[in-house]
């Protein structure tokens, strides 16, 4: 699939493969499925600033369309099968906790803060860029599709990652780039494509998925209060572990704004999942889909990550392994 999408983006008019036209087969783990998501990837990021080699108009080709639908028909259904029901009338901001704790995983910012080495943060950066070095704009796109107080709590949430509550005003996917930079990587986006495996990928598609959809639009928000409610802890963690491989401040502030921003953004997102509830209360499950899946995302990742370096290998694809300064 994904050689076909690239084909396509290089000017291929081929037709879309004939099995696309039965329903999606089932995957037993999509997030694992390295096809699956990069041809995913590859689609989505026409909607951002999309391939230096395909043509502006393939961002609505009708036939990239279909087969990206078929790929996220078949990425929504392995994650709806593995999120665990939740009770339905739980409070929204107790929904992260709820869904956090009955998917569970090992903790990679445990392993950052703890034991890891400066190749294994090195490689944590590469895995996570596809998505922080456009943070905060798939989420930009739930705004026009709410109203009231959850729109305000959103705005408001976005103004800061795009870094409103610095007094620097750099946005957070800046403050990413600049850590790559001072670790001795590219931050150029997709500079590390060829060696990122899906199922970090999928960190990145499923938040593109979840906004470039209306229906989604809840899912979005749940997906958005997951990050900012887990947040700070984390980063708190990941902030230890980098002063104790002494790495530079400049290179540890994109983790230290977001324990500060992040503090007061738990306080809002945990408001705008409310908000957004009590204007349209059908829309409780999806924000619990989307909270879900950011979570199963997230341990997958992990599981990768940690199974990985605790066998001594590279968490990486293929030969190549992220530049040392």
């Amino acid at each position: 699939m994904s050689s076909w999408v690239l084909d396509r983006l290089l000017g291929s008019d081929a037709d879309a493969p004939s099995y696309l036209a039965a329903a999606p087969a089932a995957s037993a783990d999509v997030l694992a499925d390295d096809d699956l998501q990069l041809a995913l990837h590859l689609c989505y990021e026409l909607h951002y600033l999309g391939w230096p080699d395909a043509a502006a108009d393939l961002e609505w080709d009708t036939t990239l369309l279909g087969v990206r639908a078929w790929l996220e028909r078949r990425f929504e259904a392995g994650l709806r099968a593995d999120i665990p029901l939740v009770p339905d009338a739980c409070d929204p901001a107790d929904l992260v906790t709820a869904i956090g704790d009955a998917i569970g995983g090992r903790s990679v910012a445990d392993h950052v803060r703890d034991r890891a080495t400066i190749d294994h943060v090195r490689e944590l950066i590469v895995h996570r860029s596809p998505y922080q070095l456009k943070e905060a704009d798939p989420h930009t796109w739930a705004i026009p599709r709410l109203r009231g107080a959850a729109k305000r709590h959103l705005v408001e949430i976005q103004m800061g990652e795009y870094g409103a509550d610095d007094e620097t005003h750099v946005p957070h996917a800046e403050l990413y780039a600049t850590t790559m930079a001072l670790l001795g990587l590219d931050p150029t986006p997709h500079a590390y494509l060829d060696v990122i495996p899906g199922s970090s990928l999928a960190i990145s598609n499923l938040v593109s998925m979840l906004g470039l959809h209306r229906r989604h639009r809840a899912a979005l928000l749940g997906h958005l209060a997951y990050f900012e409610m887990t947040s700070v802890s984390a980063m708190r963690r990941y902030v230890a572990g980098l002063e104790r491989l002494e790495v530079p401040p400049e290179a540890r502030r994109f983790h230290e704004v977001h324990v500060l921003a992040d503090g007061e953004h738990e306080r809002i997102s945990a408001d705008m999942l409310r908000a957004v509830v009590a204007d349209e209360p059908a829309l409780a499950r999806d924000v619990a889909f989307g909270i879900g899946a950011a979570a199963l995302v997230e341990r997958c990742v992990a599981d990768r990550l940690l199974s990985r370096w605790d066998e001594g290998r590279s968490s990486l694809d293929g030969p190549h392994h992220p530049v040392t300064p």
